[in-house]
């Protein structure tokens, strides 16, 4: 069984939320995209990815017959193929209206996704918002940035807390959207029983330390009341950006 709850705030600075979530039960499937571009353009690039990745999630459940536009990976599960397949489709789907409308040109998002199937989940990001699990110990950040920090961090062997002020700290090298063509890893994990995922952007991560963000979760058990507490915080310790956090909580059905 997995219980979801999500929240998401525009913080103390910003006059619009850029941030989008999607929860769909039938589909099992938990995703969160932080837009950016001028105009507006940043929550039209959110909401975009998240309707065709929604599409696309719909269909090839509904049609057993989907077509693959992309190849098909026998290496993944199904879900995995479907996860990859839907990320993609929503970086077609903002590329274009990027590409249609002046306005909207150089928008992009974030993306990051899980769908799951029993006791397996299959995962994606693309941009810096993160996925994380918390097993009742502690949090564990399991994908990874797609920004130049991560990359100097990677080349340097230093510490991430090393690039804290580094000035293109907030520089994404692939976001869904800025090109026509997009690379997506998915990988698959086992469940156990009480684990939480979350889902966040960068609002949520850059204000809060991984010791503040266990402690929410440590000693509150309401998913719902954990996602407003972290977001509360959140803003508190920041808001100069849009927070956004879904957690998804799996629990062993006897």
């Amino acid at each position: 069984m997995l219980t979801v709850a999500a929240r998401t705030h525009p913080g103390t600075v910003r006059a619009t939320n850029e941030d989008s979530s999607l929860w769909e039960p039938a589909l099992a499937v938990v995703a969160v995209a932080d837009g950016m571009g001028g105009h507006n353009a940043g929550e039209v690039a959110s909401q975009l990815a998240l309707e065709a990745f929604r599409s696309f999630l719909e269909q090839s459940a509904a049609d057993r017959d989907v077509t693959w536009p992309f190849g098909f990976s026998p290496a993944l599960s199904v879900a995995a193929n479907r996860l990859m397949t839907a990320i993609k489709v929503a970086n077609g789907r903002v590329y274009r209206a990027s590409e249609e409308r002046s306005e909207y040109s150089g928008m992009g998002t974030t993306v990051v996704a899980a769908i799951f199937d029993g006791s397996t989940f299959a995962y994606a990001g693309v941009g810096d918002s993160r996925i994380y699990t918390f097993d009742g110990r502690g949090l564990t950040q399991i994908t990874t940035d797609d920004s130049w920090v991560e990359l100097l961090i990677k080349e340097s062997g230093l510490a991430a807390s090393a690039f804290e002020r580094h000035p293109m700290r907030h520089v994404l090298t692939s976001v869904v959207g800025a090109r026509p063509d997009l690379d997506v890893t998915v990988e698959e994990r086992e469940l156990v029983d009480g684990q939480t995922i979350m889902l966040c952007t960068d609002g949520l991560h850059g204000a809060l330390r991984d010791r503040d963000v266990e402690a929410i979760l440590r000693s509150e058990r309401d998913l719902d009341r954990a996602a407003a507490r972290l977001v509360d915080a959140a803003v508190r310790r920041d808001g100069r950006d849009n927070v956004t956090v879904a957690l998804a909580r799996y629990s062993r059905v006897q």
